[in-house]
This record gives structure tokens, sequence and C-alpha cells, in this order.
């Protein structure tokens, strides 16, 4: 007890009351140690996840008879692959895997039943995109199991299986996993940048106490934040070639699109991590704020974008929010143009996507960083 009382007479423990004290009242950094936190771990918890699930598949089955149907049925029965499209093309079925919209693709010969039936060995063709090499080799290995298993169940006994599967693995046939991830740390690169280096600039101007000049200038606030986001604009360029030429050179990762729709594409993303960095710093008061904030704001944005877990993996609530990252679109437009060379036809949801982004994040720190000026 004396020992205590004599700590709490010292004037350590006056100051570190004082420094209780204020942390205290400052709710603003109250809310950053407590709700960020909080948020982030909920939803990295969800969306991070090892397993695969839900994978998109379309079918073609030119056979149409019991056996492959109930072939077709053991595919979606557990829940790791969904079907998404059936047609009687099979070149419609590799179109649907090139752009994306589905993620594997099972044909089925006309010759499959009687081939079962005359214990031959018939042959089933599977088509896997292998952008996600992670995601690919799981499926190989979930698609070798399933028909091994369906096959065991006509005929345990049987020598040859009654089916042998032919994977295609497509545009990754290496399963190299950089081609996958290197699109997707070009995007986490760009959007770290951007927004960390757009709202130090302004608020930089708040620590200096240079925006008061800036009232004093014969400029409209539009001129002022113009003159401050087009060097932003033409470094971030420069930073975009840089990780380009760094994709190409160091990791091997094709370029298989067209490079001026892949500029002027990335000019949109970055101009929403432009506007994103300036709303964040017409809302924060310092250098400190600014770092806490970003993280709190940049890393959901990574981990709902796809970049790192497969978002077709994650829980639907989680899949619905990732509608509103930016970040996902653009991975998706940079997955699609290096790696497949699909072109606007394909990727103008995703272009519009970042061009109502980009709009709206402008105008709304337009608006912010205008009344700050008045």
């Amino acid at each position: 007890m004396k020992l205590i009382d004599q700590l709490i007479e010292t004037r350590f423990w006056a100051l570190m009351l004082k420094e209780v004290s204020q942390i205290l009242k400052d709710r603003q950094l109250l809310f950053l140690l407590l709700f960020p936190p909080t948020v982030q771990l909920l939803i990295f918890g969800f969306a991070l996840s090892p397993e695969v699930n839900h994978l998109k598949l379309g079918v073609v089955d030119y056979s149409n008879t019991p056996a492959s149907r109930e072939l077709v049925a053991a595919f979606t029965a557990n829940g790791i692959f969904d079907r998404q499209y059936e047609s009687f093309s099979q070149r419609l079925l590799g179109e649907q895997v090139r752009t994306g919209q589905i993620t594997a693709g099972l044909v089925i010969p006309p010759d499959f039943n009687r081939k079962l039936s005359g214990e031959e060995t018939a042959e089933v063709q599977v088509l896997i995109d292998a952008v996600d090499a992670n995601t690919a080799g799981i499926a190989s290995g979930y698609t070798t199991q399933i028909i091994n298993q369906y096959s065991r169940g006509l005929d345990p006994d049987r020598a040859p299986d009654p089916i042998e599967p032919r994977v295609a693995i497509l545009y990754n046939p290496g399963l190299n996993s950089a081609l996958f991830f290197v699109p997707g740390v070009l995007g986490l690169v760009l959007t770290l940048t951007s927004s960390l280096v757009s709202s130090s600039t302004v608020v930089r101007e708040k620590d200096t106490g240079t925006l008061e000049q800036l009232l004093m200038t014969p400029a409209a606030a539009w001129e002022i934040l113009l003159a401050k986001i087009t060097p932003l604009y033409i470094l971030l360029m420069g930073d975009l070639f840089l990780a380009l030429g760094l994709a190409r050179v160091v990791f091997d990762v094709p370029f298989r699109g067209n490079l001026l729709l892949f500029l002027f594409l990335s000019s949109l993303y970055i101009f929403v991590g432009i506007g994103v960095g300036t709303l964040l710093a017409t809302v924060v008061r310092n250098q400190r704020q600014v770092v806490l904030t970003s993280f709190f704001i940049n890393l959901p944005l990574i981990q709902l974008s796809g970049a790192i877990a497969p978002i077709e993996s994650m829980p639907p609530l989680i899949r619905y929010l990732s509608l509103l990252d930016p970040l996902r679109y653009y991975i998706e437009i940079t997955r699609g143009l290096m790696l497949k060379g699909v072109g606007l036809e394909v990727l103008w949801p995703q272009a519009l996507a970042l061009l109502l982004f980009a709009s709206l994040l402008l105008a709304i720190s337009i608006r912010q960083f205008r009344s700050q000026l008045s």
C-alpha cells in the first residue's frame, strides 16, 4: 500500500492521468480505436476462407440421358459447384469461361451412355478458368474426386474406370500463382498510394497553416483542387507503368489485352483513389488521423476485392457488400485484360462502375473541399 501511495504522488501518475483524460475526451480517437478493429475483425473473419465453394459451373450435355444428368447432379450436390449455364454448344461454353461468367465447364459427349452400357471408358471434358491458380487447382482436384466417386457408384469392381475426365486448364496452364496475385497487387498498390498520397497532400495544408493562405489567392476552389490532383495523377500513372514493367520482367505476367483501354480504365481508378483520399482529408484534422482512418477504409477494400480470397467463397452478405468496393471492379479489369485479353464488350459493367465511383467520390470531395475553403 505504501508503494502504491508513493506511485500516486509521483509526477508520472499525474501525467498519465492527464493523457488518459485527454484520450477519453477525444471522441474521434476513441472511435478510431474501437470501431475500425471491430468491423475489420468481423469482415476478415468471414471474407478470409481457405475453402472454395459455389464455383460457377456451365454444362454442355450432348448425351442428355439419365446417366449424364446424374453426373451433373453429382457435381452440384455438395455445394462446391453451382450450375449457372447450360448450352448445346461447346464453343459458347468456352466463351463463357473466357468472359468469366463461369469458372468451370463440363462437356458430356453424345456417346456417354452407350460407352457406359458397353463397359467402355467414357470421356468427359472439363474446362477450368485457371486465372486464380489456387482455385483452379482445388477445382481440378474436386472434379477428379467427384467423377471417381460417381464411377465407383456405377460399378466398384470395374476396371478400367467407367469415366475418364479430360481436364483443360485455361489461361494459366502451369497454375502459376503469380499470374493471379500480381494483377491484384497492382490494384492494391494503386489503392494505397493514391488514397494516402492525396489525403496527406491536403492535410499537410492544414498542419502547416497554408490552407488559410489559399483563401487569399484569386482562384476558385475547383482550380485549387485541380492543381493538387493533376501532379498526383501524373505520378500515379508513373507508378502504374513501373508496376506493369515489374509484372512483366520479374514475374513474367503476360499482357494479352488492349493497352490503351487498360490505361484509360486505370486512370478512372486512380481518380477513384484520389477521390477517396481527398474526401478522407476533409474529415480528419492531422496526419495521425489520416493514417488511422485510411487503414480502416483501405483494408476492407482490399479484403472484399477478391485480390486475396475468392469472392465466391465468401458468405452471401459479404459478397453483396463487395459490390460497393471499387477495387473489386478494377481487379476484374486487370485480370481480364492482362490474362484473358478480353475487351470493353466484356468489361463494360466494370468500367461503368468505376466511372460512377470516380464521378461520385470526386463530386463529394470537391464539395467538401470547397466548403472548407469558404
